[in-house]
């Protein structure tokens, strides 16, 4: 049992978290429809539908055993999360609008997970926010339309990815001996490097050939980096190709503002250290981590310990049980987040109206008085929080509590127990929208 602590002015017993029921335990794996996760040898070739429509479903079982794969099939995000740690696909087909939660959380979570996170992920979804999927580290984003045509080009794409194993990273960087120790940390074998010495070379080479990743330094001194990125696009077509900024800190206020824009409709990350810089490489070109050297996993092990998506943001719990609030404040405060907490609805709006900068919500639903969903419709009843992420948090998971709680304006809803992987990745990913509003928004994307 852990030690006593003050909080709020009350004495809370040091298992206090232990009582809350934090918990990240996989669901049995159980067939949506039928596929072939009875008949998978070693060897085989095998693809992971995530689809709740079962004609879609069928119609790209069916492609997978044209193109020689074994196919299996998850309606849900919890079981192809299952799934994909259990059977380790070669390739993922992903719909975003699952019945149980969000698509985007279940990409995120795929690519959070050392252990499945170089599995290619191809998003065939009515969802077109294609530069999300990508930034979210997606190999492939494509519009979900009736017929088969768009799963056949899904399926080339499969292939490629499977083929183009050699991954192209670009590292536009001037100075000899930062080009080399970049060089000395990617390692090669899985990896070709290709370094210019000057940025518009380096559109020469983007506007011929095919890269999967670009590493930018951003004081190159023939072009600023924002003059760079507005080339990139003529240069590529429309691919977005994932730009990393490194070193990503010291960049002046008015570059960073502009760099901040620009990131809105391309793929723009940071790296502020060569472990983070290694970590972002190793997402966006798909590297099977457990087939880096002992001192690169220990890198990557390393610096995860604190999550950078998280790490400093401003979050609200509203919760009238201080039980809960010190539970929850106690883990998010692990990721460096600073946490605000209100005991009922009404404070949790004083409190939103009057302290700048808070950037998500977590809402109870269960409250005497005004209860979460109406302070939920209270919120979102004020402009300036219209695009706020609310999520809600409900006693137990029940069968259309998503509903209810997106009806009600939340962005999303979690039940308790409370799933810590989940909550991290939905909290991700809504920091992620929240940065994507030009109006609230004007720095570069660290998630």
């Amino acid at each position: 049992m852990g030690e006593p602590r003050t909080f709020m002015g009350k004495t809370m017993p040091g298992d206090v978290e232990a009582a809350y029921d934090f918990r990240s335990k996989p669901p049995a794996v159980q067939p949506d429809v039928e596929d072939d996760r009875e008949s998978i040898q070693a060897g085989d070739r095998v693809l992971l539908i995530v689809e709740d429509d079962a004609t879609f479903a069928h119609i790209l079982l069916d492609l997978a055993h044209e193109n020689g794969y074994k196919g299996l099939v998850a309606g849900r995000g919890e079981l192809a999360l299952a799934m994909a740690r259990k059977f380790k696909p070669s390739d993922i087909t992903l719909d975003i609008g699952l019945p149980d939660t969000a698509g985007w959380t279940v990409l995120d979570r795929l690519k959070h997970d050392p252990e499945v996170r170089h599995i290619p992920v191809h998003v065939i979804s009515i969802d077109e926010n294609r530069r999300k999927g990508l930034a979210l580290g997606a190999y492939s984003h494509l519009k979900k339309t009736d017929g088969k045509e768009i799963f056949t080009e899904a399926f080339e794409k499969i292939r490629r990815s499977l083929e183009h194993r050699m991954r192209e990273l670009l590292v536009v960087e001037n100075d000899e001996g930062q080009r080399k120790s970049i060089l000395e940390l990617i390692g090669n074998g899985d990896v070709h490097t290709t370094a210019p010495g000057s940025a518009r070379e380096a559109l020469d080479l983007l506007s011929t050939r095919q890269f999967d990743c670009v590493v930018l330094d951003p004081s190159m001194p023939d072009m600023s980096p924002t003059d760079f990125l507005r080339n990139l696009e003529k240069a590529t077509g429309e691919r977005n190709l994932p730009v990393i900024l490194y070193p990503g800190d010291g960049i002046p206020g008015d570059e960073a503002a502009a760099l901040g824009k620009l990131a809105e409709n391309i793929v723009l990350r940071r790296a502020d250290s060569k472990e983070r810089l290694l970590d972002e490489t190793t997402l966006f070109l798909h590297r099977m981590e457990a087939r880096l050297p002992q001192p690169k996993r220990q890198m990557l092990e390393q610096i995860r310990q604190v999550d950078p998506a998280l790490a400093g943001r401003k979050i609200l719990i509203v919760d009238d049980d201080v039980r809960n609030i010190f539970a929850l404040t106690s883990i998010l405060e692990r990721q460096q987040i600073e946490v605000l907490h209100a005991e009922n609805g009404r404070a949790g709006i004083e409190l939103l109206m009057n302290t700048p900068g808070i950037e998500a919500v977590l809402m109870d639903v269960m409250m005497p008085g005004m209860d979460g969903y109406e302070t939920i419709r209270a919120i979102r009843g004020i402009e300036s929080f219209e695009k706020l992420p609310i999520i809600a948090v409900t006693a137990k998971a029940m069968k259309g509590d998503r509903e209810k709680c997106i009806e009600s304006g939340a962005s999303d809803y979690i039940p308790k127990p409370v799933d810590l992987e989940q909550l991290f990745s939905l909290l991700r990913v809504w920091l992620l929208e929240s940065r994507e509003s030009a109006s609230l928004r004007t720095r570069i994307l660290t998630a």
